[in-house]
């Protein structure tokens, strides 16, 4: 399977610090890695509802949910491109994901084993100085490749508040030009030492 990317940016604010550094780190992609681009806020997904006691799920056919699902399961690469809200992932990322639930359930897809040995990448701009504060999303990535057998790609963090902030952080500008070229190792929970 040729690699195929799907960049998911789960800002409120179009063309902010985040999708900016994504952008700078998908163009050192080779020209014939296939990038998909889907704003989470232009295609909002419902709240999710946590059906799995109670009834059969249903493949999505139209709307938000299906366009989602449909360009998860064809992605090699999932970058989650979230700015850093309250130390954790955005609104719309966290329902995306929170979606990813149902689709564990959803007949005919077998998400878990598509998914399995796929890549996660997150990128987000903060505003803090102190990276550290940025452990919460990471952890929240991090674990959710560990559980559908993904690989993890890391985190690119960039310095940015105010729009456009994040193309003078020469460091982060620095890392998005490799960001995608190293292999991601098999995520792991934390708790998981072998």
């Amino acid at each position: 399977m040729s690699r195929r990317f799907l960049f998911l940016l789960g800002s409120s604010r179009a063309d902010g610090n985040t999708e900016l550094l994504a952008r700078r780190a998908a163009e050192q992609l080779p020209v014939d890695v296939e990038q998909e681009w889907i704003s989470l806020t232009e295609h909002p997904l419902p709240e999710f509802e946590d059906l799995r006691h109670d009834s059969d799920h249903v493949r999505p056919t139209q709307g938000a949910a299906a366009l989602l699902l449909d360009a998860t399961l064809a992605a090699t690469d999932v970058v989650i491109a979230s700015p850093l809200y309250w130390y954790s992932v955005s609104t719309p990322v966290k329902r995306y994901l929170d979606h990813w639930a149902g689709w564990l359930r959803t007949p005919g897809v077998d998400f878990k084993a598509t998914m399995a040995g796929r890549t996660l990448w997150g990128v987000t701009a903060l505003a803090h100085q102190e990276l550290v504060v940025a452990d919460p999303l990471i952890g929240t990535l991090r674990n959710s490749a560990a559980y559908l057998g993904m690989r993890f790609g890391g985190v690119l963090l960039g310095n940015g508040s105010r729009p456009g902030d994040v193309v003078r952080d020469a460091e982060a500008l620095a890392r998005a030009k490799t960001f995608f070229a190293r292999e991601a190792p098999l995520a792991r929970f934390p708790y998981d030492t072998e």
